[in-house]
Formats: C-alpha cells, sequence, structure tokens
C-alpha cells in the first residue's frame, strides 16, 4: 500500500511532499480516536535500551533534518519512534538555500539535499519545545527522547562559531534530552572546516565545561562527516578521547557520487549536495566498525546512513552501534519502518 503511495507522492517536488504529508498527518492526529489507532498499529513493542545514561523505549530514531522545528513530535511519536532529533537549529532563523534543495534518486534509493540548516531559530524552536513538554508532563506521557541537533548560522564565521553552540545549548538545554553537535553538514559553506582538530576541540571543549557546570548535564555527541580519511578519523576519536565525549553519529550526509545508478547527467543537473540513503551504507558501517575497533567500543554510536530494513540495523548494532536513527530510508520503506526493525530486534 506504501509503495503505491510513495510512487504517486515521488511524482511531486520531493520538500513540498514532506510538508504535505506531515500536515496532513497533523491533521488526522487532532482527532484522538485516529491518532491512537495510528499509535497502536505502528507502535512497536517496547525493547528498552539505556545508553548515554537515557532510557530509550526502542533503540530506532529519526535523524536529524526531518522534523527540523519540532512542529511534528507528537506525530512521529505516534509511529513509534523510541526518539526524534530535532534540529539542525541554529541562533537566528534562516531561510536555507534557494529551492528546489531535496531531490531524489529512486534507482539509488537515496536523496540528495542542500537545504542549508533552514530553521526557525533557537528561541522559537525551545518555545515549541516547552509547550510539547509540558503537554507531554499533563498527559503523564513522557517517554519520548528528544535530541537537540546544534549548529552556526551561515554568516557567523568559523571563528566565533562557538558562541553559536553556545547560544543553541543554553535556549535548549531544559528542552531536550541530549545535544548533538553539526559540524559537518556539507550545505553551509566552511562548516567543515570545524571538524579539524583545533576548531572542533574549541567548540566541544567549551561545551563541555558549560554542560559540567550544570546540575544535571546532558549528554552531548558530535555527528560526523562519512568523507573524513583515517588521519582524521583518528584525530576525532583522539579528541572525542580527551574531552570524555559522550557519544557520536555516524554519519552525516556525503558528497562523493560513486558508483551510482542514477545517470551522470542526472546528477549534474540536481547539483550540489549531501547524498542520504543506501549508497551511504557500506561506509558508515566501515567507519563504525573502525571507531569501536580502536576505542574498544567505549564511545557510545548513533549510527546512520543506509538503514531501510531490519538487515540493515542489524549490520549496524553487529559492528557495535548502540542505537540507529533512519531518515531516507523513512522516506522510501514508509511508517512501518520503525515496528519492522524492533520486530526483529525482539
Amino acid at each position: 500500500m506504501y509503495t503505491l503511495l510513495r510512487n504517486i507522492l515521488f511524482w511531486f517536488d520531493a520538500e513540498k511532499v514532506h510538508y504535505f504529508s506531515m500536515n496532513f498527518l497533523k491533521l488526522i492526529c487532532k482527532i484522538n480516536f485516529l491518532k491512537n489507532l495510528i499509535s497502536k498499529y505502528y507502535t512497536p513493542a517496547d525493547f528498552p535500551v539505556t545508553v548515554f545514561g537515557l532510557q530509550f523505549k526502542n533503540p530506532v530514531g529519526l535523524g536529524a533534518g526531518f522534523d527540523k522545528n519540532a512542529k511534528y513530535l507528537t506525530e512521529l511519536e505516534a509511529l513509534g519512534f523510541g526518539f526524534i532529533e530535532i534540529g539542525t537549529v541554529t541562533p537566528l532563523p534562516q531561510k536555507g538555500n534557494d529551492k528546489p534543495r531535496l531531490f531524489r534518486l529512486p534507482k539509488d534509493k537515496a536523496l540528495i539535499n542542500r537545504m542549508g540548516f533552514n530553521n526557525d531559530g533557537v528561541k522559537v524552536v525551545a518555545k515549541r519545545l516547552k509547550e510539547w513538554q509540558y503537554q507531554q508532563q499533563a498527559t503523564g506521557n513522557r517517554q519520548l527522547i528528544i535530541g537537540g541537533n546544534i549548529g552556526k548560522n551561515k554568516l557567523t564565521p568559523n571563528e566565533n562559531a562557538w558562541k553559536d553552540y553556545e547560544i543553541c545549548f543554553f535556549e535548549l538545554f531544559n528542552w531536550v534530552d541530549y545535544f548533538v553537535v553539526n559540524v559537518s553538514s556539507p550545505n553551509t559553506p566552511g562548516l567543515r572546516e570545524l571538524q579539524q582538530k583545533d576548531s572542533l576541540r574549541k567548540i566541544l571543549s567549551h561545551l563541555k565545561n558549560l554542560n559540567n557546570q550544570k546540575a544535571n548535564p546532558k549528554p552531548v555527541l558530535l555527528k560526523i562527516s562519512p568523507d573524513l580519511n583515517e588521519e582524521e578519523l583518528n584525530d576525532i576519536i583522539d579528541l572525542a578521547t580527551e574531552i570524555n565525549l559522550d557519544g557520536l553519529i555516524v554519519a552525516n550526509t556525503t558528497i562523493t557520487r560513486e558508483q551510482l545508478q542514477t545517470k551522470n547527467h542526472n546528477l549534474q543537473s540536481i547539483g550540489n549536495g549531501g547524498l542520504s540513503g543506501k549508497p551511504l551504507a557500506k561506509r558508515s558501517t566501515e567507519i563504525l566498525q573502525y571507531i569501536n575497533s580502536k576505542t574498544n567500543k567505549q564511545i557510545p554510536i548513533i549510527a546512520s546512513g543506509g538503514i531501510f530494513n531490519a538487515d540493515d540495523a542489524a549490520e549496524k548494532f553487529n559492528a557495535g552501534a548502540a542505537l540507529a536513527q533512519v531518515w531516507t530510508g523513512f522516506v522510501y520503506e514508509g511508517p512501518g519502518i520503525v515496528k519492522n526493525i524492533c520486530k526483529s530486534l525482539s
């Protein structure tokens, strides 16, 4: 059924379809009977796991970029996700890059995006999260773990990037369960330069110091690029160990276009952007295995990249992942993806 619906939706602009679909789901979920019906059908049996000191009702989450502005948490929870990562959020609102900026590659089960951290700004997102949290507490339904993926504004120079991450940290602190520092998106000019060891140390050490001053510190994670070479990965590992980073997300989108089935002239017409989906599966698993082998699995890792089904998830967990995130797989496989993956884990 979903395959037929997906084929119809794929006739239309990808970004417009995304918001149309989520707003339609939001409308349906306003009717409690229908929301409960959706939740009953799509939510898997609890498969609790504890990572970073947090208990997740199941280990399958939704990656950042899908619900950038924390508008659809109730609806996504009804689809069974164990955790949702909102953002990437920046201090000031951003329109992002020019449209169109999200493209499907059906032959490769992939997406290319160059969104550019489009978001409503951290104050608006924090207010939305606060209202959602209070609503959850009022109904006694506080189970969904929320991650806050934070970044810098496009116009902020890299030498001042740490200030943007600090602003987002303070604004979101009371309303998210963990933080993810995003310095690995290919769609903000110069951002990936912040993955260099000295630049990254400045940002992460500062956030860790601020965090340690809190009565209830939150886990701080780093999302890394799949395009790092071995030396750069070693630098990340050394730094993560040095500052006692709480975890990593492996990995963000890639700028490579190797061995794709999509014709080259189509790729040329799409242009720049980060590639996600099946073509990323092998590389993200290789990095996951490499980091675990170098650290003896001492750094918890959320696997991201090419997870479409139970076998894909099992590959990541067998490689040492503590949790898994989907995004492109959710687009291609539909709302049953969490239940299908969790069913094989139990």
